[in-house]
């Protein structure tokens, strides 16, 4: 097998998994605020921005990991 190709099909695997596990961890974050504001929801204010925060370091990963796939695919000798 070609080292292009197994760099395609380890970048692509790598970008599925990220994705997988983004989508997780979101509805995790997401499900947890929501009973969180459920069962206090004086607390929504500061509930919504620890989301937010927390959202958006989950989102960091799988954008990091598209762009090592994207290293891996499009820079040779890697």
């Amino acid at each position: 097998m070609d080292m292009s190709a197994a760099a395609m099909i380890g970048a692509g695997i790598a970008a599925g998994a990220a994705a997988l596990g983004a989508s997780l961890g979101n509805g995790n974050v997401i499900s947890s605020a929501i009973n969180g504001t459920a069962r206090q929801p004086e607390a929504k204010g500061t509930l919504q921005t620890m989301m937010f925060i927390g959202v958006g370091l989950i989102e960091a990963l799988p954008l990091l990991t598209w762009v090592i796939a994207l290293i891996m695919v499009f820079v040779k000798g890697v």
